[in-house]
């Protein structure tokens, strides 16, 4: 028979918690109430439900406001989650009766694009960034340690441009001293106003570099007053910042800065434990050939050692090794210590916390728990054949309809991979859904082409590229595959399909593809890739990409082609031949070479 609760009935104290899409039944209990009653309330506020159906966060609050409970929503599988944290990390028993004591700053260097904050870095570290980075923007995060004077400081090198913003707050999260790098030629930027709105709500000390006093038209004064218009009071006009003239080209100022950041540090009296369990943050986080999922993860606390069983989000594993800054493996890492972690089961997600469990079984736990939770919450079900293809976008919303556009969307590290999706989000319109139906780290491969077949999608690949048999897949299947390297042409051509103002398509046909089967080292000359060619025909001079497991790692061009001891101009399937290329030597056995070259094709109205 139904039964009914009375009114007056208590409700239990303190907070209750619910899970999300708990039901009737569920709920019912933990509020001294019957399903029933539930229902009744329900159904006099216009909802009829069952017992066992869902309820939506909206009712939920609404019957809890009815009878006086104080509740707060979880996802499905938190609360879990929660008491397994409590259980494995306790705080309270967490290596006591070891001292902290002082530890470097770890400073993140922040600013606009093309401000010159890897070029101050580079000063810093004796090392040439710049040169590796594609149109030389920085786009991914850079850890570092370096001594000066005697005195450990570990820097991070944060993305300028603005589609990284969610890059720049995850490294001011884990600094303790921002430099914020102004061009004196160039003034403060919006991206240069982000930098300080991620500094200011970190809670951390701001030093401001202007950097490029060597310029004609500098005028450091200038920045200065801006500056001041955002809060940062320069201490010459009795203000709390410290400012620091310098020219990295020139290594101007250098040692003045690294003073001033140590006297900071010394202020702040940054400590952290030196032994015990570690915890720390991903940075960064990608898959490698032949060692698996490697992620980059600042040391805040505790020592960090070779063995140490590990969580961090959804992933876990046991510490294989551990790399430093230096490309050196190392036994064990300290805190404000950036290392490589290999060991992982997948690569963590970027600024996920890592924590050395008890054991390994311990860390799995979490880890599975975790996953439980992110797949109950982010399943969503791709319904077939309902999205555009970015070519048709246009004529849909011209049509007067909702158009979606699904993405399948590709990327070399994970950092880039969440700066793309962001970046994407933002270009969502009333008219447009932007649906990214699946997003991972690595190349292109045909698992990808069939999900993207099956859920009409575009595949998107930033700094990856598919291999043949996925290229020929995709072209046989129909679905379309668009490949960036440089995030503003990803975000312009998207937002100009949105827009109906796509320029005319350039055609990338690939001419030719070699396998590298040795590498030959000839003195004055440097190293000649030994290759058999698989497909097309390999010409010298063309237009050539350098892959690594689908991976971009160099573009270039082919500067001698050899059959033998003659000079060639062009090589076809099925024979071997000595490729030499302009200006890269890093080249490895099963590496493939591609060449290609872009056709125009005007747009038909």
């Amino acid at each position: 028979m139904t039964t009914w609760q009375p009114s007056s009935a208590p409700v239990p104290d303190g907070e209750i918690i619910i899970e999300r899409g708990s039901t009737a039944k569920d709920l019912g209990p933990k509020l001294n109430r019957s399903a029933a009653d539930i229902m009744r309330f329900l159904f006099l506020q216009g909802e009829i439900i069952t017992a066992v159906q869902a309820l939506s966060d909206d009712m939920v609050e609404l019957y809890a406001a009815e009878v006086g409970a104080t509740m707060r929503i979880v996802d499905p599988g938190e609360q879990q989650e929660a008491a397994l944290l409590a259980r494995y990390f306790d705080e309270d028993d967490l290596d006591e009766g070891i001292d902290a004591i002082s530890r470097p700053p770890v400073v993140t260097v922040m600013g606009h694009v093309d401000h010159g904050k890897t070029m101050l870095l580079d000063k810093i570290r004796k090392t040439n960034v710049v040169a590796g980075e594609a149109g030389g923007i920085t786009q991914h995060i850079g850890a570092y340690q370096v001594n000066w004077k005697g005195k450990a400081i570990a820097f991070l090198d944060t993305p300028g441009h603005e589609a990284f913003t969610a890059m720049r707050a995850r490294g001011a999260k884990v600094t303790d001293i921002v430099i914020l790098v102004v061009a004196a030629d160039d003034g403060v930027m919006p991206q240069t106003v982000e930098a300080i709105n991620h500094a200011k709500s970190a809670g951390v000390p701001i030093i401001v570099a202007v950097n490029k006093i060597d310029k004609e038209n500098a005028n450091p004064d200038r920045v200065l007053q801006q500056i001041a218009e955002h809060g940062l009071v320069p201490e010459k006009w009795g203000g709390e910042t410290i400012v620091a003239e310098v020219s990295a080209l020139q290594s101007f100022g250098i040692d003045e800065l690294l003073e001033q950041v140590l006297l900071v540090a010394e202020l702040e009296d940054l400590k952290a434990r030196p032994s015990g369990r570690a915890s720390g943050t991903v940075l960064e986080a990608n898959l490698e050939v032949g060692r698996g999922p490697v992620a980059t993860v600042m040391v805040q606390d505790g020592l960090l050692r070779v063995g140490d069983p590990v969580v961090a989000g959804a992933t876990w594993g046991k510490v294989k090794a551990l790399i430093n800054d230096q490309g050196k493996q190392v036994k064990e890492a300290g805190p404000s210590t950036p290392v490589q972690v290999l060991g992982f089961s997948e690569p963590p997600f970027a600024g996920d916390e890592v924590r050395v469990a008890t054991d390994l079984t311990n860390a799995r736990n979490l880890a599975e728990a975790r996953a439980a939770r992110v797949r109950l919450v982010g399943h969503q079900p791709i319904a077939a054949s309902s999205g555009a293809r970015l070519e048709d976008l246009f004529e849909q919303i011209q049509r007067g309809e909702t158009a979606t556009l699904n993405i399948v969307l590709k990327a070399d590290v994970q950092g880039s991979l969440e700066a793309c999706t962001e970046s994407l989000r933002k270009l969502e319109r009333e008219d447009v859904k932007l649906v990214i139906v699946h997003r991972g780290v690595g190349g292109i491969t045909e698992n990808d082409v069939q999900l993207a077949k099956a859920s009409t999608a575009t595949i998107i690949g930033f700094n990856v590229r598919p291999d043949r048999r996925s290229r020929d897949m995709a072209e046989t299947e129909g679905v379309e595959v668009r490949t960036y390297e440089i995030i503003y042409k990803l975000i312009e051509e998207i937002e100009a399909a949105m827009l109906g103002l796509l320029s005319p398509v350039f055609e990338e046909v690939v001419t030719g593809e070699a396998e590298v089967r040795d590498v030959i080292r000839v003195p004055k000359v440097g190293a000649i890739a030994g290759c058999y060619v698989r497909e097309g025909v390999i010409t010298r001079g063309s237009k050539v990409r350098f892959l690594r497991e689908g991976t971009i790692i160099w573009k270039g061009s082919i500067t001698s082609l050899r059959r033998f001891k003659d000079d060639v101009r062009e090589v076809a399937s099925g024979y071997e031949c000595g490729v030499g290329l302009s200006d890269y030597q890093d080249l490895k056995e099963g590496d493939i070479i591609e060449t290609f070259e872009e056709r125009e094709i005007p747009r038909t109205a």
